[in-house]
């Protein structure tokens, strides 16, 4: 078990505590690129406890300042757009991408006090359409070449979506194979040809097992993990009666991502990213190795299960997350509906906005949840002590050069089943127009 003090270091993020330390020091997802194109391109955003505004300049330029006034602390997410920044509509203070005053218009003739105002500003770059900020101390660290950034963006989707607990919590559940067989259990099995753009509805591997019947039928996954040099690979093995394994390998990118496979075809590239200690967004980017991704088509089921413009989902704790114990006995294993955001949802939030981890019983397929903990505990002490080398995809070597990673299922002889998953990959890689690079 953890003991309450661990249990307040690992979820609390705002300034000045030991996780929100850390995870200052990786980009983090701050809005997906979407949310800018309107005809005045600035919304509010909250992240890891602050309260910021992010604007895309005259010029294209993007900038993610204080939301606060320097002046009298009034909102600038009602600043007016002009003049390459954003202008306080309360006395014409005017501030540019930086959060550097340019302009002070009330002031006397002559004045030169605007040289010494500057709001709090965040470096932001867009990768594939979600806008990154870094929060942290020092230079931002360069990108890894993960395959979600590396595709062109035509095979890119990203969307996000709004859930009320913690950040870990909402991380833990990506990291638990287990999982999959009883939570996102479908006891009817739907054409997988029909699947497009939904997780688990494609066929296991290269068979035509249906990959929720092989979930189903083969819950007691051997799981093992792997430190790597982006975080942690996790294996899940299940063990068929024909002397075959499935082979599952996800990963947990640290500080807060997954990455998944979706389909033969596609991976999710998840975040979990902390709004404060009590609500998150998932980012998720959709990367498909095969054919360009019919973005439309995954918008369009997206938004058919959330709201605009905060992206929370319409199912959710207020209405019983659509609980249906008829469709429970007959069709899923939660009642809870045919979209998997919606189980992970109420996994993570029925846990409380925050999981007492201090009275949890974590089993032999919770590896990766312990090993992950330990890591971030680690890396905690490390922030503290000034040892930002000590940090995963921090260390030695170019940070650049990452890539991957590998997240596929496959199926093959059981005694082989690390080459099994490494030529499934490989094969995958070398079919791709735009991954072969990457191998």
């Amino acid at each position: 078990m953890m003991s309450e003090q661990q249990n307040e270091l690992l979820s609390r993020i705002g300034p000045g505590t030991g996780a929100g330390a850390v995870l200052r020091q990786y980009w983090q997802p701050a809005a997906l690129a979407e949310e800018l194109v309107t005809s005045r391109p600035v919304v509010p955003v909250r992240l890891l406890g602050e309260d910021l505004v992010l604007f895309r300049d005259n010029s294209g330029n993007l900038g993610l300042i204080d939301r606060r006034c320097p002046h009298r602390g009034v909102d600038l997410c009602f600043g007016r757009r002009e003049d390459n920044g954003l202008r306080c509509p309360f006395h014409g203070w005017h501030f540019d991408i930086t959060g550097q005053c340019v302009e002070q218009p009330g002031e006397p003739e002559g004045s030169q006090m605007y040289k010494n105002i500057r709001t709090t500003s965040y470096p932001v770059l867009e990768k594939n359409g979600i806008i990154f900020a870094f929060m942290g101390e020092g230079d931002p660290p360069p990108f890894p070449a993960f395959d979600c950034f590396a595709a062109p963006d035509t095979h890119v989707f990203a969307f996000k979506g709004l859930w009320e607990c913690n950040w870990l919590q909402a991380m833990e559940v990506g990291i638990d194979p287990a999982h999959a067989s009883f939570l996102h259990r479908f006891l009817q099995d739907e054409d997988p040809n029909e699947g497009y753009g939904k997780q688990f509805r494609d066929k296991a591997a290269n068979t035509e097992i249906p990959m929720t019947q092989l979930l189903r039928e083969y819950p007691r996954p051997e799981i093992k993990v792997e430190d790597t040099e982006f975080g942690l690979r996790l294996i899940a093995l299940r063990h068929m009666d024909d002397g075959r394994s499935h082979v599952r390998v996800t990963n947990q990118i640290f500080p807060e991502a997954i990455c998944i496979p979706m389909s033969n075809e596609m991976t999710i590239t998840q975040w979990h990213v902390p709004i404060d200690d009590e609500t998150c967004y998932w980012y998720s980017m959709f990367t498909s190795f095969g054919k360009p991704v019919d973005k439309a088509v995954m918008r369009e089921q997206r938004l058919k299960e959330h709201r605009l413009p905060d992206y929370a989902p319409l199912k959710n704790k207020r209405n019983n997350y659509g609980y249906d114990p008829d469709e429970q006995e007959s069709l899923t294993y939660t009642g809870m509906g045919l979209d998997i955001n919606v189980h992970d949802q109420w996994a993570v939030e029925s846990m409380g906005r925050i999981q007492d981890r201090t009275i949890e019983h974590l089993g032999r397929t919770d590896v990766g949840i312990s090993r992950n903990r330990r890591k971030l505990l680690a890396a905690i002490k490390s922030v503290e002590q000034g040892d930002l080398s000590a940090l995963p995809m921090y260390g030695e070597g170019e940070i650049e050069a990452i890539r991957g990673p590998g997240s596929i299922d496959a199926i093959g002889l059981t005694d082989e089943w690390e080459e099994v998953w490494l030529k499934a990959e490989s094969q995958r890689r070398s079919a791709s127009d735009w991954a072969t690079a990457q191998s």
